[in-house]
């Protein structure tokens, strides 16, 4: 078996697709989406395909090696996103052609479903603004069950901001708590957008309402930056999403700079390096909860981890996620889980007519020209 075809899609915003099909027929989906650099992963994806043509998909930790290593300059989020989009179309493969759930070649299931949680908040506390909150929450709970939920504080933060701007998302958070009870769990993404002093004084805020984790509270290539918030708060702090192989997992938990970490299968590499920081982080005693605010496939690769390791937490699960017109069958939520995929690879079936779409425009994605409206300097998205 030899791959004969490396194809490239881009269906929709933020969802840039690989379709590997070998010789004998067998495809293998991976998302390589990187959000904001839509050409630039795409031409990397492109130089991958060049080497693989002719190789045998089978052999999937030579080709991370090869990838990886081969060009000298390793690493980096644009390289890191094509080989992650790569990786999770040769799993995929791999799956299919042992007709097996890829869980199952990397030593089995440890747990019989996936928790996951939803995306909601409250970030406008006018009457209106809580009324579609309420919506939104009612019809998560109704559809999924959902027993966890991710939110964060609004807009464009400083590296201090007065009184009133941080009492009304502490507001929101106790109203968020008082909205859904002791029994659910909820979070917050702080997106990186504070500095270690203007979180910690957030984070001792909302203490009181009990959150589950926050998140990114600030830039994430200072681990000695994300320990000093960890060592003043107390509850656990998270970051990952943007930490790319184990190498750049490592500090963290070397000087214990985070309870839980959040990498993205699609790009700290795959599947493949996705579980290797999984299996990293366990004699820490840190646990993942892998990132995911992309598309289905991603998603999909996300669940195949999550089964197999026993330091699993909870899944990010974004709206899109579910697959809703990309999958023959979206994923369904129940009591706020997903059943352990079952089908061959992946575990899904895909509307080929959906994605195999090119849109012809590159919209702003996470940010853009996003700058401060009173001086025009530059503010984090």
């Amino acid at each position: 078996m030899k791959v004969a075809k490396v194809e490239q899609f881009y269906p929709a915003q933020r969802t840039r697709l690989v379709k590997i099909t070998t010789d004998n027929g067998i495809v293998g989906w991976g998302e390589s989406t990187l959000e904001g650099k839509a050409r630039s992963g795409m031409a990397a994806v492109q130089e991958i395909a060049d080497y693989l043509i002719g190789k045998d998909p089978l052999r999937i930790e030579h080709h991370w090696q090869h990838v990886y290593r081969s060009a000298f300059f390793r690493g980096g989020a644009i390289l890191m996103s094509a080989l992650s989009g790569v990786d999770q179309a040769l799993w995929d493969i791999a799956g299919k052609h042992f007709n097996v759930p890829v869980y199952q070649l990397m030593g089995g299931a440890t747990r019989d479903r996936i928790r996951v949680y939803a995306h909601w908040g409250i970030g406008d506390l006018s009457d209106e603004g809580l009324a579609k909150s309420r919506t939104r929450l009612d019809a998560l709970v109704k559809k999924g069950g959902y027993k966890a939920f991710k939110a964060g504080p609004a807009g464009k933060w400083r590296a201090q901001e007065p009184p009133s701007r941080i009492d009304q998302f502490v507001k929101a958070a106790f109203l968020m708590r008082e909205w859904v009870g002791p029994d659910v769990e909820i979070a917050f993404d702080f997106h990186a957008k504070m500095t270690p002093g203007l979180a910690i004084e957030i984070c001792n805020e909302i203490k009181g309402m009990r959150p589950m984790f926050v998140e990114e509270p600030v830039p994430q290539e200072n681990a000695e930056a994300m320990k000093q918030v960890s060592d003043h708060v107390t509850f656990p702090i998270a970051t990952g999403e943007r930490l790319l192989t184990r190498w750049e997992f490592r500090p963290l938990f070397e000087i214990g700079a985070v309870s839980l970490i959040q990498p993205d299968v699609s790009h700290a590499g795959g599947i493949s390096e996705t579980k290797r920081i999984a299996n990293m982080a366990e004699p820490y005693y840190v646990h993942i909860m892998p990132h995911c605010a992309i598309g289905p496939v991603a998603f999909a690769s996300c669940m195949q981890v999550d089964a197999s390791v026993p330091n699993f937490l909870i899944q990010e699960q974004a709206d899109a996620c579910l697959g809703e017109g990309m999958l023959e069958q979206p994923w369904v939520v129940k009591d706020g889980h997903i059943d352990l995929p079952k089908r061959p690879g992946l575990g899904f079936e895909i509307n080929e007519r959906a994605a195999q779409k090119m849109l012809n425009v590159y919209p702003e994605e996470l940010g853009g020209e996003h700058f401060h409206e009173n001086d025009g300097s530059v503010a984090d998205w």
